[in-house]
């Protein structure tokens, strides 16, 4: 189509000498995202919203005006929703490996192995002082106490709430929220292997791109949909998963 949006952006990179490559590590689009919006070949993309998020971060980084052409392509397809909020969309390089560094350790798992430490110290005390049986009976009553300051240690630094794990199952774009709105994943594309998580929160908002994804809650592995258009779930306060319609998803914009 003559003057459509993908002429113009691809007339506006010429202009700039720009190549797509450089355009996909300025704006961390995939390349072959930049080729489809350049053709209007929008099955390539994951969904119209998402579409128009690319667009308007493509035209903003060439000078355009990149909220126009992401209505202009709106129109053209012919989609409802004039008024609609577009998706903060973040994405970032494929990576082989993730370097997390070493794995941070869990207060509570701190407390269970310095209640644990104790308790063997005690034995071995008890063993090498070669007491009586009265002391054998005290020192099984110190055991026990100890056992049980360890288990109320780590029952009191339990976090509250549920955890939610995500694995990418396919190249999926994410945003997650936790119970407050707070940003967990932030309007990113996940690739095929990357995880996020787990995070924890008394409940969660969850929008994809496409059901390309694993969740776990609480470290059960949840039955989903895996459509190839956008889906959203929330997870509530019992943690229970339910799909949420188009207008409840979160957008992370």
């Amino acid at each position: 189509m003559d003057g459509g949006v993908g002429d113009i952006l691809r007339e506006a990179r010429t202009r700039r000498r720009l190549g797509l490559q450089e355009v996909e590590e300025a704006t961390k689009i995939r390349g072959r995202y930049l080729q489809a919006i350049e053709n209007e070949d929008w099955d390539q993309l994951p969904g119209d919203t998402y579409a128009r998020a690319f667009i308007r971060t493509y035209g903003s980084f060439l000078g355009l005006d990149g909220e126009r052409l992401a209505e202009e392509q709106r129109q053209a397809s012919g989609s409802t929703r004039p008024g609609e909020r577009l998706p903060r969309v973040e994405p970032r390089p494929r990576r082989v490996g993730r370097d997390k560094g070493p794995p941070a350790i869990p207060p509570r798992l701190i407390a269970f192995i310095v209640s644990a430490l104790l308790v063997v110290a005690l034995i071995v005390i008890g063993l090498s002082s070669g007491g009586s049986n009265n002391n054998s009976e005290a020192e099984k009553g110190a055991h026990s106490r100890q056992e049980a300051k360890a288990a109320g240690n780590v029952k009191a630094n339990a976090a509250p709430g549920h955890s939610l794990m995500l694995t990418a199952d396919g190249e999926v774009w994410v945003c997650l929220l936790s119970g407050g709105g707070k940003p967990l994943v932030n309007g990113l594309i996940l690739y095929p292997g990357e995880t996020e998580g787990p995070f924890r929160s008394g409940s969660f908002t969850l929008a994809l791109g496409n059901g390309a994804v694993t969740m776990s809650v609480d470290g059960q592995q949840q039955n989903l949909p895996e459509p190839s258009s956008p889906i959203g779930f929330s997870v509530d306060s019992q943690g229970s998963v339910r799909e949420l319609p188009e207008g409840e998803r979160p957008t992370c914009s």
